[in-house]
């Protein structure tokens, strides 16, 4: 296995293969995009706890429908060449053959918990809303903590539409789950 520094993944940028990235060791979130490495910071605790309290939610459903749920760490291929970590990926068939061991090959489901600065807000509201639609992940959640909204997108031919955009007092639902419903204030006060 390949251990890497947070140094030694930024100055190769440009020159990591496909088979480098896959063979990784880092303790942080590492994305790879056409022979480079995006470096992300290590998720706030409040991050932390969102992702939880939504992975206990799919894990349940899960167990009851025959799907599966993973968290950030497990890596999301696009495309050739184009690895995403997702904050939460689900899967409504366990035995999909889109399951990997060392990645997944889509995902029916992802959910990205948006972070403070601007540039993950930008990466997460638009950039990743992009290459989801074209990957084909069937609905896409952006739970934005600091505009207390969960946005819940449908896939629609390429590009999403706008299934919901729940507000602290309401329930997110879910087009692709329908027996998923969250209120948004437990997901925002997660602890």
């Amino acid at each position: 296995m390949h251990s890497a520094g947070n140094g030694e993944l930024i100055s190769n940028q440009g020159a990591w293969s496909e088979q480098e990235y896959l063979a990784l060791e880092t303790n942080r979130r590492v994305e790879f995009d056409n022979g480079s490495i995006e470096v992300h910071g290590v998720p706030i605790d409040r991050h932390q706890a969102v992702i939880l309290h939504l992975s206990v939610a799919l894990s349940g459903l899960a167990r009851q429908t025959g799907g599966v749920v993973r968290t950030a760490g497990m890596r999301l291929r696009l495309w050739d060449r184009k690895y995403r970590e997702p904050d939460i990926v689900f899967l409504r068939n366990r035995d999909s053959n889109l399951r990997q061991e060392n990645f997944w090959d889509g995902a029916d489901l992802a959910i990205e918990i948006v972070s403070r600065s601007l540039e993950d807000r930008e990466r997460d509201l638009v950039t990743k809303r992009t290459e989801y639609a074209r990957a084909g992940v069937q609905e896409y959640w952006i739970v934005d903590p600091e505009q207390e909204t969960v946005a819940v997108l449908w896939l629609a031919g390429d590009a999403y539409t706008e299934a919901g955009l729940f507000g602290r007092g309401d329930t997110v639902a879910s087009s692709l789950l329908p027996e998923l419903a969250l209120p948004v204030a437990s997901i925002l006060d997660a602890d």
